[in-house]
């Protein structure tokens, strides 16, 4: 299982990504450009003490991303989907793709996915923080596919 940030933002949401996965073992993947210093001295100054724990992978680009991504279903969350994050099948190697926090992703990210997924919302609120929903979506994600039984 592999978390991919598109393009992330915000240094402090990656950051608290990062941690997550390090804590249960899921590998990332950094689709850039970022919208911050994205070296490890940056990560490190966003506050993340656990970088050395995390299966890090760094793309320069989207394009590089596809060319060089290991196999596995690519499912994006999008606030735009049908699906509830809940009501899908998981498998081990699904690429668990999140977007850039002020705007998404565009629409050729949107149509390379082979599923897209929501976190139910009320209605008339816009979105939950990314690191919240990342956190919702990985661990329904472990649940599914016995990952939190190879944690120790």
């Amino acid at each position: 299982m592999r978390i991919a940030l598109y393009q992330p933002d915000i240094p402090q949401n990656t950051g608290t990504i990062l941690r997550l996965a390090a804590c249960l073992g899921v590998a990332v993947d950094l689709i850039g450009p970022a919208g911050f210093d994205s070296t490890d001295r940056g990560l490190k100054r966003a506050g993340l003490d656990y970088l050395q724990h995390v299966q890090l992978e760094r793309y320069i680009s989207w394009e590089r991303f596809l060319v060089e991504r290991l196999p596995g279903r690519l499912v994006l969350l999008s606030t735009a989907a049908v699906t509830s994050f809940v009501d899908f099948r998981y498998r081990r190697d699904d690429v668990l793709l999140f977007g850039r926090e002020t705007a998404g992703v565009p629409p050729h990210v949107h149509a390379a996915a082979d599923a897209r997924l929501r976190v139910p919302m009320r209605s008339g609120l816009r979105s939950l923080n990314i690191a919240v929903a990342a956190a919702m979506v990985v661990g329904e994600a472990l649940r599914q596919t016995d990952g939190f039984a190879r944690l120790s």
